[in-house]
């Protein structure tokens, strides 16, 4: 049997972007055959109201309840995890974030300013892997020294096929051990536009991080031949 997981998915409730409610959201994968979803809600000043923007940390209950009420239509046949899609202060880019924990926001202060290669170390202390979103998917976004990364997104569903194969190309050029497919879902017609395929039921962080890092998956994406 094989089973197929959403790794960049965006809800209303946290999301200021996101267009569908979390609940509706594990609905439509289920019907469309996945058996898991990350959720990957914005950590970014666009997220917090201004007056929490400066220490997020403060807010994580508002942060969380996205990924909480997806949780709640979680099953034994359907898996919902907490990621995290992560941008800076003042800049474009973002990063993925898997192997995200409650306490881990709880404990960790204000994340916006960490930085990809302190946040990248921090990371790594805490199990968790960081790969760039979508490194090629506008002129704003500036790849970053892979050194700082575990990976990248090198199929993007919001992203155009030349940039996703540009994306592709960099991530073979700097030997990338993680490379991952994403849906990036906000809207419906971003439904089911990427995600892994597994051989295995991913249940928990330890089996996503340990799938990602073996990468004994397939990538679903035009550029693959899989939809």
């Amino acid at each position: 049997m094989k089973y197929k997981y959403e790794l960049h998915c965006h809800t209303k409730e946290t999301s200021l972007c996101g267009q569908v409610p979390a609940g509706e959201i594990v609905k439509m994968y289920k019907e469309k055959g996945y058996h898991g979803i990350v959720i990957t809600d914005h950590y970014s000043p666009m997220t917090f109201k201004p007056s929490r923007v400066w220490r997020p940390q403060t807010d994580i209950d508002f942060y969380l309840k996205g990924y909480k009420e997806a949780l709640k239509h979680a099953d034994d046949e359907f898996t919902v995890l907490l990621g995290m899609e992560i941008r800076y202060y003042a800049t474009a880019n973002d990063y993925l974030v898997y192997g995200v924990t409650e306490d881990f926001l709880r404990n960790n202060g204000n994340l916006m300013k960490v930085y990809p290669k302190k946040f990248h170390r921090l990371a790594q202390k805490n199990n968790m892997l960081v790969l760039q979103a979508h490194p090629f998917r506008n002129s704003l976004m500036i790849r970053i020294n892979p050194q700082y990364l575990d990976g990248a997104e090198v199929h993007n569903g919001k992203a155009d096929l030349e940039a996703n194969l540009r994306a592709a190309q960099w991530a073979e050029e700097n030997n990338m051990a993680v490379r991952i497919s994403g849906s990036d879902f906000h809207r419906p017609n971003n439904l089911a536009t990427g995600g892994i395929i597994t051989d295995e039921p991913i249940k928990s962080n330890d089996d996503l991080l340990r799938i990602l890092r073996n990468g004994n998956y397939e990538m679903t994406g035009e550029e693959f031949g899989i939809i």
